[in-house]
């Protein structure tokens, strides 16, 4: 599979105090793009999850899956999660990161947003078996969507990507714990787009306490 970038496009935003965003539009050639969403979209387990808002249960508003290692777990939208094997496909694109990113990922939560009537509210990747300062990778396929990023204290600090097929997002430092993102509902026509957040999620021992 010819999955290298072809474009020097790759942009990085420091996020104050200590957090650092890299976006990479072309992450993955087009085509191979293209190859991974349709296989993903045949050939993953999709689950429609709920979670609990003010005392009842609501349905997510996108379709989930979660794939990692042997018998890692993790706890999501007061869900909890075991991993099922890799998929093939996202166990390459796993090797990938970890080889340029240096981290030994260990899961893959894997989103499926059907059209514009699916999307993610603010939150922020802060659950305690990712640790203090997560590097947390973001591949986008299919549809493009907005992303959208606020600072906790001043909420009027916001940036803004468009997420297209192939594109590589990575947040690191303390990111997470001053600035949230979501991917919004829009009412205008879009096709389906899966988006995968690799994680490492980390031994109960050396979980942060914060």
């Amino acid at each position: 599979m010819k999955n290298r970038s072809r474009s020097g496009e790759r942009s990085v935003n420091v996020l104050p105090p200590g957090g650092r965003l890299v976006h990479d539009p072309r992450w993955l050639d087009p085509g191979a793009a293209l190859g991974v969403f349709e296989r993903l979209l045949r050939e993953v387990d999709w689950q429609r999850r709920s979670v609990k808002m003010f005392g009842r249960e609501v349905p997510q508003p996108r379709l989930i899956a979660f794939q990692g290692d042997e018998g890692v777990s993790y706890r999501y939208s007061g869900g909890d999660y075991l991993a099922a094997p890799w998929h093939p496909e996202v166990g390459l694109l796993r090797d990938r990161l970890a080889e340029e990113l240096g981290v030994g990922f260990t899961s893959a939560l894997l989103n499926l947003y059907r059209d514009g009537a699916d999307g993610m509210g603010w939150h922020a990747d802060d659950e305690p078996e990712l640790g203090r300062e997560p590097t947390i990778a973001s591949i986008s396929l299919g549809a493009a969507r907005r992303f959208l990023l606020r600072n906790r204290d001043d909420r009027s600090r916001r940036f803004e990507y468009r997420l297209g097929a192939g594109s590589l997002l990575v947040m690191e430092g303390d990111l997470q714990h001053h600035w949230q993102h979501r991917v919004p509902k829009t009412a205008r026509p879009v096709g389906p787009r899966i988006n995968l957040t690799f994680r490492r999620i980390l031994p109960r021992g050396r979980r942060s306490k914060r």
